[in-house]
């Protein structure tokens, strides 16, 4: 049977398939989907599914099940590989007990995303085996194979959709779910689990005396494939694969092509294809992982071929798409390029900056914050919705889940002396943000820390996290108290306001400006999309005719609000905040009567 899958679904039906007992996750697109299927799924074959508090937690979880004897898999985005770095280097030395599959998602173009990074680096400083799936097909049977590979070679293995295969749909067989793994056992090896010195150094020989017999069991496996015909080559890796192949067929030329969709690189099909061919050319995304290799093999097999790639033919930067690699090979080819259609001509629109939704109650904490703080403070911000309210003034940094309140305090310790006010989500402070609390507080950093508690994780999805009192599944849980959390990790002044009560929370960020040391204000309404998803009707608003043209209401930056002939007017996208309300200068903007 077949079923027309998203890419991500298709993985979530490949980890049931393969039996897997535990998946655990950090929310991060181009991967979320993965585990919200998995939930929805749950009724046909109940694996334990987790969104974790972070990535490295996350992995840490699936690392103890697979040493029960259990399947296992982690699921993330490219940044969030970076947070698990730390054990995800050492797992390669202890190995695993069931299989272990770390699911990472690229997101070249940095489509959502604060960079493009290529993670087939980190699987190869690692030295560990990564799958580079060309669609939703390959990427759910790659996901069953890679748990078999995982076990073959007591490693980890990393699985690498990109965001075209994770949100591409295709038609995808269907297998049964594997019967659930039986409950297990940790058995105690120190010598294998503990990643003392002593041990470690062993360990590290065997990895690198796994490396050729991992080569060798990919060499053969279905997604290298090597077509030998004319004297010019192209090897193309992953989803470029798909577009080197349409190209090579639009052209009608006859080429050697190798596609490859597994790592270490099969490097007797690339040997085979260099002694073959007089020029080659490497199609892969972002980094040259590929053609680096394939330049040092072509030393010793053939030094007279000619190799092109990123110089010049494949850009290092962006994703690529048919009519780049078509023009690519043409252009080496030495035959016409095919410009690109142009589409309806645009200049006539508005820019479209992004911006919070009508309503977002980060807006009116912004609004205060900026009202309290002046324009000279510094605003340092992270990864979130509340990113987008750069055009308020209110985010001058953002590098990374957490990084808000350390980077305050350095600017603090750098020497600044204007006043500072970081802002960061729930689930941003739960994920990467409390040890940067902490360590504001013990290196008494004088800043103001904004958590902006719309109660859900909205960016990626509307995932829950430990401040909503749910777990993945919808059961309930033990709900974290960010209040008690922020006294504990040692901030001085503590205050929670509800932002559409724009008096109180202007008082609030006044008292926490004034205070001596660390203040924490605690912003908390939930998401306006999750609370109309749950049925909430709030009032509208309009402008009455009193209104006077001051333009006080535009620079709350509400998309619900415009200006017509000299006076402000509420479209239809209005939540009902009432915030512009309590902004009017005029008191022009009044409740609609019901």
């Amino acid at each position: 049977m077949r079923e027309y899958l998203l890419g991500n679904a298709a993985i979530a039906r490949g980890l049931l398939e393969a039996g897997v007992g535990l998946v655990a996750g950090y929310p991060g697109t181009p991967s979320s989907e993965i585990i919200g299927t998995l939930v929805e799924l749950k009724s046909e074959r109940p694996p334990h599914v987790e969104w974790s508090v972070n990535e490295k937690v996350a992995l840490e979880v699936a690392a103890g099940a697979s040493w029960t004897g259990c399947r296992a898999a982690a699921t993330m985005k490219h940044v969030g590989l970076n947070v698990a770095a730390d054990p995800f280097m050492t797992l390669a030395y202890l190995g695993v007990g069931a299989g272990l599959v770390v699911i990472c998602a690229d997101d070249p173009y940095c489509h959502s995303s604060q960079n493009e990074q290529d993670s087939r680096r980190y699987a190869q400083f690692a030295g560990i085996p990564c799958l580079d799936p060309a669609n939703p097909r390959e990427a759910k049977e790659m996901t069953v194979f890679a748990f078999e590979l995982s076990e073959k070679f007591n490693i980890p293995v990393m699985l690498r959709p990109t965001t075209r295969v994770s949100h591409a749909r295709e038609d995808v067989e269907m297998g049964q779910a594997a019967a659930p793994c039986e409950p297990g056992h940790f058995i105690k090896n120190p010598a294998r689990r503990v990643a003392l010195p002593i041990h470690a150094r062993p360990l590290h020989s065997e990895l690198l005396a796994k490396q050729a017999a991992m080569e060798e069991a990919l060499e053969s496996c279905p997604w290298n494939r090597l077509d030998l015909h004319g004297n010019v080559g192209i090897i193309a890796s992953g989803i470029a694969g798909l577009y080197a192949k349409e190209a090579i067929f639009d052209l009608d030329e006859e080429l050697s092509f190798l596609c490859i969709g597994a790592y270490p690189l099969p490097k007797k099909l690339i040997n085979r294809m260099l002694m073959h061919v007089s020029r080659v050319l490497v199609i892969e995304e972002l980094e040259p992982v590929v053609e680096e290799q394939v330049k040092m093999l072509a030393l010793k097999v053939n030094p007279q071929v000619e190799i092109l790639g990123k110089e010049g033919f494949i850009p290092r930067e962006g994703e690529l798409d048919y009519l780049q690699v078509r023009n690519a090979i043409a252009r080496m080819l030495g035959k016409a390029e095919r410009v690109a259609v142009k589409n309806a001509d645009v200049s006539c629109l508005p820019p479209r900056p992004p911006s919070l939704c009508p309503g977002c109650s980060h807006r009116a904490t912004y609004y205060a914050m900026r009202k309290v703080f002046g324009k000279n403070a510094i605003y340092p911000s992270d990864i979130g919705c509340y990113t987008m309210a750069i055009g308020m003034g209110t985010v001058d940094t953002c590098l990374c889940m957490g990084a808000s309140i350390t980077l305050a305090s350095g600017i603090r310790f750098g020497g600044e002396t204007e006043g500072i006010c970081c802002s960061l989500g729930d689930s941003t402070f739960l994920h990467g943000g409390m040890t940067g609390l902490l360590n504001a507080a013990y290196n008494k950093a004088r800043i103001t820390v904004t958590i902006l508690d719309n109660s859900t994780t909205a960016m990626t999805g509307h995932q829950p996290n430990p401040g909503t009192g749910m777990t993945a599944s919808g059961e309930v849980t033990t709900q974290v108290s960010i209040e008690a959390l922020a006294k504990a990790l040692g901030a001085g002044l503590v205050e929670t306001v509800d932002p559409y009560h724009l008096d109180e929370t202007l008082e609030s960020f006044q008292r926490a400006k004034d205070y001596p040391g660390l203040s924490v204000i605690i912003a908390r309404q939930p998401c306006v999309i999750k609370a109309r998803r749950s049925g909430e009707r709030r009032r509208s608003f309009q402008v009455g005719e009193d209104c006077i043209g001051c333009k006080i209401c535009l620079d709350f930056s509400c998309p619900a609000i415009e200006f017509e002939k000299d006076k402000a007017r509420i479209n239809a996208l209005c939540t009902g905040c009432g915030v512009c309300a309590a902004i009017c200068s005029a008191s022009a903007i009044r409740e609609v009567a019901r």
